[in-house]
């Protein structure tokens, strides 16, 4: 049954153009969250975090409600903005994607107005707005690094208020997003959503060598709603329920990741900091391993430039920007963190537009370069 395979959102049909649907937007003070989430909340969501794309009937089976009552709360998350999920390419593989960090220096009172001319652009999924050394924090995906230059050259030509820019290569990613988990399921529940995750491999044809045109489409539908079914994809991509069956399943099994995200505030991690180190190149990788497994750090970059890692980390309170660096150089006597930086607010966050509360109010949709 489709219902099993593609798991898709059951009885809501909202969507781009649907009131509450991602691509629509609330507005920034529109106070149509709850203040914080119920166990069962949370519990749908760090099941979501496992297995995006999960049955309704798996999800009710590990919380142990009916799959109607999981359904119905996801929607309520999903129509606030306050969860979504997400399909974007494969960042760990160079060959998918090649991606940058772009640090901005903006003139006086000219952050903001940089921050939302940026966000319009999908090759730009990440904006942050920050205090300290730089006053605009993005990241960027491309298809090569002749592509890389060139966006990195033009980007901002056109962009008034914007003094000087830096770029950071990635020649790695040893953790990012997908991984981040809420911690509200036991290990039981876990080891069952992960279970049933694991992606079987795909039959049929495979995608061609590069993104050709239904590729594109179906990250650019997946980008808005990670839970789309097969048969709104069909529909939606001009292909048949069989070919996009196909196609999903071996985009999934190579080139796309898919996420569960919570807006921060309700995380119980509500500040964010990035933090911009070095450590000598023989250790690169096993501080990189160290840094992966620490549950605040949220993506660690490598990077080519005169910092070597780039470390994005949710944290509780104000003061753990400072407790947080003194704990990595207990655990990392070799790691040097060379400048910090607050993130003072989230506008865009993998193609979701970002309001002053951290719910999400519209989408850019993610589309790959080739396509």
């Amino acid at each position: 049954m489709e219902s099993q395979e593609c798991a898709g959102r059951q009885g809501n049909g909202a969507g781009p153009d649907t009131p509450g649907g991602p691509g629509t937007s609330t507005g920034p003070d529109t106070p149509t969250a709850p203040v914080e989430l119920d166990e069962l909340d949370r519990g749908v969501v760090h099941a979501l975090q496992i297995h995006p794309r999960a049955p309704w009937t798996l999800v009710g089976e590990v919380l142990g409600v009916d799959p109607v009552t999981a359904a119905r709360r996801w929607r309520r998350l999903e129509e606030a903005g306050l969860a979504w999920v997400t399909a974007y390419p494969r960042l760990t593989d160079a060959r998918v994607v090649v991606t940058g960090v772009i640090e901005v220096d903006t003139e006086p009172g000219a952050a903001e107005d940089v921050a939302q001319a940026l966000a319009a652009d999908p090759e730009v999924p990440n904006i942050k707005l920050t205090a300290g050394g730089r006053d605009v924090v993005t990241s960027v995906q491309t298809r090569t690094l002749d592509d890389l230059s060139r966006l990195s050259a033009s980007l901002f030509r056109p962009i008034a208020g914007v003094r000087s820019t830096r770029t950071h290569v990635s020649t790695g990613l040893p953790t990012e997003g997908s991984r981040w988990r809420l911690r509200s399921l036991d290990a039981a529940q876990t080891a069952h959503l992960e279970q049933a995750a694991t992606p079987p491999a795909p039959t049929g044809a495979t995608p061609p060598p590069r993104w050709d045109g239904l590729d594109s489409r179906l990250l650019e539908l997946l980008s808005v709603d990670g839970r789309m079914t097969l048969r709104d994809l069909a529909a939606s991509s001009d292909a048949t329920l069989t070919t996009v069956r196909r196609r999903v399943a071996a985009l999934l099994a190579s080139r796309l990741l898919l996420r569960c995200d919570l807006a921060r505030p309700l995380s119980g991690w509500p500040l964010s900091a990035v933090y911009f180190a070095s450590v000598p190149g023989q250790y690169l990788e096993e501080t990189s391993q160290v840094l992966s497994q620490v549950p605040e750090v949220r993506s660690c970059a490598i990077t080519a430039g005169p910092h070597n890692l780039v470390v994005d980390v949710w944290l509780r309170t104000l003061h753990d920007v400072h407790t947080f660096e003194a704990h990595l150089s207990r655990k990392l006597p070799r790691l040097t963190v060379a400048d910090r930086s607050v993130v003072l607010r989230t506008v865009k966050h993998m193609g979701r537009l970002i309001d002053r509360h951290g719910r999400s109010v519209g989408v850019v949709p993610l589309r790959h370069p080739e396509g």
